[in-house]
């Protein structure tokens, strides 16, 4: 994504800690977060959602934590106490995110960069040595929805934005062209003001068209090859469609400030528009997935992925396609990961299907490095989910609950209904196991199975992971 939040001057002194990780554009590679200015004290330079740059003068940096850094920021921000929850501190390079915890030392974690990389990437040796994280202030993944939605606060509703529509723009966030121009609606609003007749002209939009749509959506072309693909586009010029979608934009008359009330209007639509999304406020990580066999040679191979975490559950993104491969609560599935020497590590994924409108239980090998942060991410958000259960049930994928004073809820989400809707899973293209557990063995089946292969899962409410019980009449194959 193109947004970040902390770095530093001079002196590539990277920083410590691991919670959530995923690859970063490499537009970033060249900044760094601390410049010695002293025997014990340095310039901190932490980056905002907006790509502008927070300077601050600490003592005893090798000794200072995570927790005291987001306090020195909040109070040149003059942030309320919101934002203590809302957002954190994350070390991140075109090669590693990291989400910090409050206890970490970021000075010393990035010491340590070099053998996070190693570890946790499959970087080339010489990306590793001249690899250099920026400290970011940005979302927490453990930040719920239903929480953000009660906060009131421009300048802290102003960031999410931002970041936000970082993670649209750069398609990180999968959306239909419907809701990009949507939301590409909402950016011209709060960049040039309310819509007017006649200005802007739909040519005027078409110079800075990256600056409200995905550059997949932009390039000249796309709708043609991707309808020629089967994929969700439709005919016409996007800066009309933009256009007309900023006429619809609604303009909220208020007593304050016009023009930052209505701004905080357009910074919480944009976010709510955004909540729609099962993927919003996810930690990101890169991996590797099987693709299915294909033609008479029945070729294979590899596609690359990301994987999406948050709190409601995972999904399995095509980094090149834009668009959901597999998506599931975290009652849907089972999981595991494993890290044998020789071997590479990966992520399994157990989860309910169908073979032929034959009820199967499924299981698919996410290929990383980060194979460990995930699994141990997942595990992390079900038990704040059970911890927070009884006050507050956990978010369905299909959208946030309501918050008090809150825009209000529509009662449908036809984004997330579309037949071939991005968001939508697409277990057709990955290559998947169909398996029962036999003694030792595991084995292809149709399928005859009555224990999942991993212990490792959420099985409470509705919508709750299945097995399929065994029946005489189904043969091994």
């Amino acid at each position: 994504m193109t947004s970040s939040c902390l770095r530093t001057l001079s002196h590539p002194h990277p920083m410590d800690g691991t919670e959530g990780s995923a690859e970063q554009p490499a537009e970033r590679s060249h900044r760094s977060s601390v410049s010695s200015v002293g025997a014990r004290a340095a310039d901190v330079l932490v980056y905002l959602a907006d790509d502008t740059v927070v300077p601050l003068a600490v003592e005893n940096l090798p000794s200072l934590s995570a927790h005291e850094l987001h306090r020195a920021i909040r109070e040149v921000l003059q942030l309320p106490d919101s934002a203590l929850d809302a957002f954190a501190l994350w070390l991140v390079s075109p090669l590693l995110e990291v989400q910090l915890k409050p206890k970490h030392q970021p000075y010393k974690l990035g010491r340590q960069w070099p053998e996070l990389l190693l570890r946790f990437t499959d970087a080339p040796d010489d990306d590793v040595a001249t690899d250099e994280p920026s400290l970011q202030f940005r979302r927490n993944v453990f930040f719920p929805k239903r929480r953000e939605l009660q906060i009131h606060d421009e300048e802290v509703l102003r960031l999410l934005y931002e970041e936000a529509k970082a993670n649209v723009l750069a398609a990180r966030y999968p959306c239909d062209l419907e809701d990009c121009e949507a939301l590409g609606a909402l950016v011209c609003r709060v960049q040039l003001g309310p819509y007017q007749p006649g200005q802007p002209t739909a040519c005027a939009l078409r110079e800075k068209l990256d600056s409200f749509l995905p550059a997949h959506l932009c390039k000249r072309g796309h709708r043609l090859f991707a309808a020629l693909r089967g994929r969700a586009a439709k005919a016409g010029t996007d800066e009309q469609g933009l256009l007309n979608a900023y006429r619809k934009v609604k303009e909220v008359v208020s007593s304050d400030s016009e023009r930052e009330a209505s701004l905080r209007t357009h910074y919480c639509a944009y976010l709510f528009k955004c909540h729609e999304l099962p993927f919003y406020g996810c930690a990101f990580f890169h991996g590797e997935v099987d693709k299915p066999t294909q033609g008479f040679l029945h070729r294979s191979g590899r596609k690359p992925v990301t994987v999406a975490i948050n709190l409601e559950g995972v999904h399995v993104i095509d980094s090149r396609e834009k668009h959901v491969l597999l998506g599931l609560r975290f009652q849907e599935l089972s999981w595991d990961h494993t890290s044998p020497e020789e071997e590479e590590s990966v992520l399994w994924l157990e989860f309910d299907g169908d073979s032929e409108g034959t009820p199967v239980n499924k299981l698919l090998k996410i290929y990383s490095k980060q194979a460990e942060l995930m699994s141990s991410l997942i595990e992390y958000c079900i038990e704040l989910n059970q911890a927070t259960e009884p006050a507050a049930p956990q978010e369905s994928l299909s959208g946030p609950a309501a918050a008090p004073g809150s825009l209000p809820s529509p009662t449908q989400r036809p984004q997330l209904r579309r037949q071939s809707s991005v968001v939508c899973s697409r277990i057709q293209h990955l290559s998947t196991i169909d398996y029962v557990e036999e003694g030792e063995q595991i084995k292809r089946v149709k399928p005859k199975r009555s224990t999942s292969f991993f212990g490792r899962q959420l099985s409470v409410g509705q919508g709750s992971y299945t097995v399929v019980q065994p029946s005489e009449s189904l043969e091994q194959s």
